[in-house]
């Protein structure tokens, strides 16, 4: 099962630089976007059933051109969870789930901390959601939560360890997403690539992307009980629709 995480920065600017196009040779099982800032009925949805993901589903923002998750599937999934039914998480659509047969996708959306009004929330958002899956963990233990956490772990996913007082990768966030992984979840690419040095997000300033002064801050988390199923984990940095890159984990059913 071929699983590609995607913070497109808006859809509706990526397909005009021909997502659909690389989406079709990348050919992933299933896609989850993050940041689609778009409702579904802005979108021509023919052009993604076209690219062969005739099932697809949408959780937008309520307030429109902003943040709103996906998820792209070419096989019919059991069940979709739209949100998780916290009404603070909700409101931005930031959390959409897929179960298929023997594993269960979701696309998160986490929260950045531009303000210190948007870093409280952040931090709210993040206890939340580790109770949400800590409950939800009990009922379907093969999780793959795909997504923009917006935190880089450890000094190797920044390029510049010295900032410790920006949001992102500020030590309360560094220790969150610390203990969401002691919690029973494997960050794929680092498993596969323990001193890898690579990025998935570059700010549009300074020519960031071109000198390579990156962040990781998209993940591809796999519960536990099946990361022994982990494959490959690629960051695939060659894709330019966005600010951020996608990455992709396969996993053996």
């Amino acid at each position: 099962m071929k699983i590609i995480s995607y913070n497109v920065n808006g859809i509706r600017a990526a397909l005009k630089k021909d997502f659909i196009g690389w989406l079709k040779a990348a050919d992933p099982d299933v896609i989850c976007l993050q940041e689609i800032k778009a409702m579904e009925e802005q979108l021509d949805i023919d052009v993604f059933v076209e690219a062969g993901y005739k099932y697809n589903y949408w959780f937008s923002a309520q307030k429109k051109g902003y943040s709103g998750v996906a998820i792209l599937s070419k096989t019919e999934p059991d069940h979709v969870e739209f949100g998780t039914g916290i009404e603070s998480m909700d409101f931005e659509g930031r959390n959409i789930r897929a179960d298929f047969k023997g594993v269960s996708v979701m696309s998160l959306y986490l929260p950045s901390g531009t303000n210190a009004a948007r870093l409280e929330h952040k931090l709210e958002y993040m206890d939340m959601f580790q109770e949400y899956i800590n409950n939800l963990k009990k009922e379907i233990p093969n999780l793959v939560i795909c997504g923009d956490y917006n935190i880089c772990h450890e000094e190797i996913d920044i390029h510049n360890p010295k900032m410790k007082g920006v949001s992102g990768f500020l030590p309360i966030e560094r220790e969150w997403i610390g203990s969401f992984i002691d919690n029973g979840f494997t960050d794929a690419f680092r498993f596969i690539h323990p001193e890898k040095q690579a990025y998935s997000w570059w700010s549009y300033r300074a020519n960031s992307r071109a000198n390579n002064k990156g962040w990781r801050l998209d993940y591809t988390m796999v519960s536990n009980p099946i990361k022994e199923k982990i494959k490959r984990s690629v960051i695939l940095q060659e894709a330019v629709h966005s600010d951020h890159c996608p990455v992709l984990v396969e996993i053996d059913k």
